[in-house]
């Protein structure tokens, strides 16, 4: 055996399994050596998921991220040799309606980000699958890309480490525990482990269900859990006796059930001769935190795999038994049979990326085996370039906030994303009920009063709307439409509408108290603040200034979208938003160590202050009615971006003019304790609460406004999203050199445009207010539009437009098809609609200075 190494470049802890021995191989792609790879069971692991994981690949998910670390894996498997390409069915029940718009939804998400998946017949689905009874179901989806990794995803774990090994760049060392991590100062410095120290500026915790056990010793935890899968298995099968096959039928998921079905093949392989039938909870959950696990010579079969009752399960088999009448006709094999610990996550996405607290230590968990190479690519990408080729904001570890990673927020959440793992379909909107009320504005109390229908971002209730306005449905009724479709009126409120018509005619005020606050002071806070944003926020830039800026990455992608106040000459306050906050307060505070300003703070101070935006025509007039000088706030004393203090109540405000909704108006910023004041002074001037879905969503869109982590992603750049400045400032900052790289081109590969659509009867004459992400086509050949970067099409941000009675998007185009009035395809739940380029780049259709409608 190789001597144990004291020292090493990366040690992953937890390479026996699929996403660490993905993370090896990807890194030795990517240039790494002096790999030290440790288990601690064998390697390939018998102990952890991998080692007992149902080792399909279905690839129907919404997300762009997670629809690519599936076709990459499939495709890896596949060049290995370890991959049948068998298809995969996922059917709809008769009299099950949503779970058959569900599948349209899927088709119409694989359009978008590129997987190939189609609806079926009942009739096609039985002659694939003749286990079927057809009349059961009402339709199907089919992935012909589906399969299964073979014999075992064990396997190819296997091989990866003996070819990184036999490389000379990794070395494996099973049964060798991590029993501890040495941090100094805030960075990962080692790995003590049953055999000895490892010194390492780099370790990846790809340790799975004992992943959090490892974030312990760094003193954090992870917001992920085990949650028991029940795996039956009925036998004998013997469909395909002497055909070698790993798998004869396509994979069959039945998630109106819950549940999945597929057979193993012929009964000489090695799990042969069976039907395997899985199950998710969806009424009690069995969750098990890791610290519960049981050793390896403790468990009957191993610590991931626990014991299951049949009456468990009762109730779903007997519906599996109506759909596949196959699993009443064979014998229950109860010693094979058990519960698979499978992890869940607290927001349904995987804990990836570098901690937020420990500088060099890396977390790749809560990844199944369909994603497994895929992300092994998307870490070895991101631990080499410092980027991936997808904005990765929603896998990064960082995004959790501090109250999102305490134990009893993590056993809340994850529970209930338990439910949710196959049934019911999770709405765009969805909603947690678990774990709320975490952070509440100050005037929280008279927004219930109101009738707030509340929903939640980054822990802050915010109110989309309120029952107290609802009498303005009668006024603005001709401009609001009824939603007839349950799924595009589910978790949205009519009454939205009606309050932002009347914002527009009015005045109203918007609880932005969600904002993310941050400050940046101490000696070098200037030159810092300069050297991250794209816009010149320091040098001459007079205090009481404020900025609307960006970061950039290195090779001049969009990582951020804020504004920045000049408070002081070493003191800027960042106003970011509540979903994208924490990676960006992660982010500056990892700029200030790298670049050596030490004696540079950056404060979290969103406990501290709220905010209420006051928008409207009548806004100024208002105001002015609240302040002793009236003529402080006029336009010429006043101008656009400018910040002021004005006292209101008694209580001092900042008032920052600018506007997210495109009327006229102010951010008004206050301490906390103050709020209550601001929000009755104003509601006592007859000021209307206005929800934040007209904030963050009709108005937006009429305004052609971007959203960061929506339609700012970082692999788009400033000008393809059109909110590069004119001139570029002589300063340096992060991502200069591409940036202007950019900016020498003659054109960009595409752009950020607004669409309407031109037509939204669906094919039953039923009018469609579209969510989520639909794919852009080309009329006349059907595809999805792809520009040359590879990036495909689809819709950004979607919402109705009261103001000018049309569905508005944003979605990035091609350069080749950027020509205003060009009338495109639109996908949405497998129909396709017309949508009309109306501006390429930024262009409102509905202006407050220009108040006739563009379209």
């Amino acid at each position: 055996m190789a001597q144990f190494p004291s020292k090493a470049n990366v040690v992953i802890i937890g390479l026996g399994g699929i996403t660490g021995s993905s993370v090896a191989h990807h890194l030795i792609e990517r240039g790494w050596d002096n790999i030290v790879g440790i288990d601690k069971s064998a390697i390939p692991t018998d102990i952890g998921s991998t080692a007992h994981a149902s080792d399909f690949c279905f690839n129907t998910m919404h997300d762009q991220m997670t629809i690519f670390t599936t076709k990459y894996s499939i495709d890896f498997f596949e060049k290995m040799g370890r991959y049948e390409r068998i298809g995969g069915i996922e059917v709809a029940r008769v009299g099950d309606d949503e779970r058959m718009v569900e599948l349209k939804r899927r088709v119409t998400s694989g359009r978008a980000f590129g997987s190939r998946v189609e609806m079926i017949s009942a009739a096609e689905a039985k002659e694939k699958f003749p286990l079927l009874e057809e009349d059961m179901i009402q339709g199907a989806l089919w992935d012909p890309d589906a399969g299964l990794v073979t014999p075992r995803s064990q396997t190819v774990a296997g091989e990866l480490v003996e070819m990184g090994v036999e490389s000379g760049k990794l070395q494996a060392f099973a049964n060798t525990s991590c029993t501890g991590l040495n941090i100094e100062d805030g960075r990962i410095k080692g790995v003590e482990t049953e055999r000895g120290y490892i010194e390492a500026d780099h370790v990846v915790v790809c340790a799975g269900l004992w992943g959090r056990l490892i974030a312990e010793m760094a003193g954090e935890d992870l917001p992920i859990m085990p949650v028991d899968h029940p795996l039956t298995f009925f036998k004998p099968f013997e469909e395909f006796a002497g055909t070698g096959k790993d798998i004869g039928y396509p994979l069959l998921r039945d998630q109106g059930n819950s549940a999945y079905l597929r057979d193993t093949g012929d009964p000489t392989t090695a799990e042969g001769g069976q039907i395997e039938w899985g199950y998710y909870e969806e009424k009690a959950p069995r969750m098990c935190h890791p610290r519960d696990l049981l050793e390896k010579e403790e468990a009957r079969l191993s610590p991931s795999q626990r014991d299951l009752e049949l009456e468990e399960v009762m109730e779903p088999l007997e519906r599996a038994i109506e759909l596949t009448p196959i699993l009443g006709e064979l014998g229950y094999d109860e010693k094979y049979s058990f519960n698979g610990l499978l992890q869940v996550t607290a927001d349904g996405g995987p804990s990836i990326g570098e901690s937020a607290n420990v500088r060099g230590l890396w977390y790749v968990e809560s990844v199944w085996v369909k994603d497994g190479p895929g992300t092994g690519k998307i870490v070895a990408d991101w631990m080499t370039d410092g980027r991936t080729h997808l904005d990765h904001a929603r896998i990064d570890v960082a995004r959790y906030y501090p109250f999102q990673c305490e134990e009893q927020y993590i056993a809340d959440r994850c529970y209930e994303t338990a439910f949710k793992i196959y049934n019911p379909p999770v709405h765009n909107r969805e909603p947690y009920t678990a774990a709320r009320d975490f952070r509440r504005s100050p005037f929280w109390e008279r927004e219930n009063e109101l009738g707030g229908y509340f929903m939640e971002a980054a822990g802050w209730e915010r109110a989309h709307g309120y029952a107290a306005n609802e009498h303005l449905l009668e006024k603005w009724a001709d401009k609001v439409p009824v939603r007839e479709v349950e799924w595009e009126n589910r978790h949205f409120w009519r009454v939205s509408n009606a309050e932002h018509l009347e914002m527009s005619e009015t005045v109203g005020m918007v609880n932005l108290s969600h904002f993310a606050i941050y400050d940046m002071v101490g000696n070098g806070a200037a030159e810092l603040m300069e050297f991250l944003c794209v816009a010149k926020v320091a040098g001459d830039t007079p205090v009481g200034k404020g900025v609307y800026t960006h970061f950039l990455d290195a090779a001049g992608g969009v990582r951020a979208d804020l504004t920045v106040l000049r408070l002081g000459e070493n003191h800027f306050r960042v106003i970011d938003g509540g979903d994208a906050g924490n990676r960006d307060f992660v982010w500056m505070k990892r700029m200030a160590q790298d670049y050596g300003y030490d004696e540079v703070e950056v404060l979290d101070r969103s406990a501290e202050f709220g905010c209420l935006g006051l928008w409207g025509p009548n806004a100024r007039a208002t105001l002015s009615n609240l302040i002793e000088d009236p003529d402080t706030i006029s336009h010429e004393n006043f101008p656009f971006a400018g910040i002021r203090e004005l006292t209101i109540a008694g209580k001092t405000v900042t008032a920052f003019r600018i506007s997210y909704v495109g009327e006229q108006g102010w951010e008004l910023h206050f301490k906390l304790e103050d709020g209550l004041a601001v929000w009755d002074a104003l509601y006592a001037e007859g000021v209307l609460p206005v929800g934040i879905e007209t904030y963050a969503n009709s108005r937006r869109l009429e305004k052609s406004l971007r959203l960061q982590n929506a339609d700012i992603l970082t692999e788009y750049n400033l000008l393809e999203v059109d909110l590069a400045r004119k001139l570029v400032k002589a300063a340096d900052f992060v991502g200069k050199e591409a940036y202007l790289e950019q900016r020498a081109r003659e054109h960009q590969p595409a752009y950020l445009c607004t669409l309407t659509m031109e037509d939204n009867t669906d094919s039953n004459g039923v009018a469609r207010y579209p969510l989520g992400a639909c794919p852009i086509m080309d009329p006349d050949t059907g595809e999805t539009l792809i520009d040359s970067e590879g990036r495909r099409s689809y819709t950004t941000s979607i919402a109705y437009g009261p103001s000018i009675g049309k569905n508005i998007a944003l979605a990035f185009l091609p350069h080749e098809y950027c020509q205003e009035g060009r009338i495109l395809d639109m996908d949405y739940f497998d129909e396709r609609y017309k949508v009309k380029v109306e501006s390429v780049g930024y262009g409102p259709l509905y202006d407050p200075e220009n108040i006739k409608p563009r379209s």
